[in-house]
């Protein structure tokens, strides 16, 4: 996606500051391009006397945008999208959410980086609220079940890609995006989100699985010639590739397939970490979370320890009076 070419100025500028500036992935800039695209045609269809329906917002062209127009924008207005959103375009109240994020981050920039405005009109913006629900995961015999069920050509392969899940909690982009140079003695480093580095230390189950897949890794040659995981054509295997391999195992270990998805190995080795005493501020460190909040949602499923933290109540055995 060429961001550039249909971008107008205003636009391109704020996409350009947060690919350089602020480092952030090809995905995340084409996210705020769609996202800040779609809020302009509106804004655009609004401002014609055009029928607001989502077969004519889409129709506008936004190369008109500029200053003029943006400082011409009111809550109104914002508050008059979120109902399209909703309404017309049937988007729920977590993928508005991200279109609030990104337009306050537009009009932040223009504010605050760019100064090309006084005033910002979602100062006072309500993000729409996100009914929390609790990750789903697999108990430990349940992980232990599945690794026990990896079988097939690419055996060695799968295993060690399901182990460095269930250990490392990968994202599934970062695993695909593992390179040979990558993998240092007992640690990986691992670029994840906003082109981030951190590094992930290996626990011997995953070191052992990583050395068995490398002896047969290095007999295989391939143009992606510092790629760790290959796909069955012998180039980088893809995400599409690792998530239906998941599914495949999942389903030779009975569990189901349709409930679980390479992240929610990711959720199963937080919570595990968290339920055999790794800390949440650890957690967050090895999770690769910008924020501790997104990492606080693990501690909500540890129901052992709630029961024991409740037992533990000097008042717990306090008898209750009988009439």
């Amino acid at each position: 996606m060429n961001y550039r070419a249909e971008s107008p100025q205003i636009l391109c500028d704020f996409l350009v500051y947060h690919e350089t500036i602020q480092g952030h992935s090809k995905k995340t800039i084409d996210e705020y391009f769609l996202d800040m695209r779609s809020f302009f045609r509106y804004i655009l269809a609004s401002r014609n006397g055009l029928e607001l329906a989502v077969e004519t917002v889409n129709q506008q062209s936004i190369q008109s945008v500029d200053l003029t127009l943006v400082q011409s924008i009111t809550l109104t207005d914002i508050y008059g999208y979120m109902s399209y959103l909703s309404r017309d375009r049937g988007l729920n109240n977590a993928s508005r959410a991200r279109k609030v994020s990104t337009i306050r981050s537009f009009f932040k920039y223009l504010t605050v980086k760019a100064k090309v405005l006084k005033d910002n009109p979602v100062q006072d913006l309500d993000t729409p609220k996100i009914k929390k629900s609790l990750p789903r995961y697999l108990a430990l015999e349940e992980s232990i079940q599945l690794l026990n069920a990896v079988s097939g050509k690419h055996q060695v392969r799968d295993y060690c890609m399901l182990i460095l899940f269930l250990n490392c909690g990968l994202r599934v982009s970062e695993l695909v995006g593992l390179n040979l140079s990558d993998i240092r003695q007992d640690y990986l480093r691992v670029l994840g989100k906003g082109n981030k580095e951190r590094i992930v230390y290996l626990n011997p189950s995953c070191q052992a699985a990583l050395e068995d897949h490398l002896v047969l890794r290095n007999g295989i040659t391939s143009l992606e010639k510092n790629a760790v995981f290959l796909s069955q054509q012998r180039s980088r295997i893809t995400v599409r590739t690792v998530e239906l391999l998941v599914k495949k195992h999942l389903k030779s270990a009975g569990l189901d397939a349709e409930k679980y998805s390479p992240h929610k190995l990711r959720h199963t080795a937080a919570t595990l970490m968290l339920q055999n005493g790794v800390d949440v501020r650890t957690l967050q460190e090895i999770l690769g979370h910008d924020n501790l909040n997104t990492t606080q949602i693990y501690t909500h499923v540890d129901n052992a320890n709630l029961r024991e933290a409740m037992q533990a109540n000097p008042l717990a055995k306090i008898k209750s009076k009988k009439k």
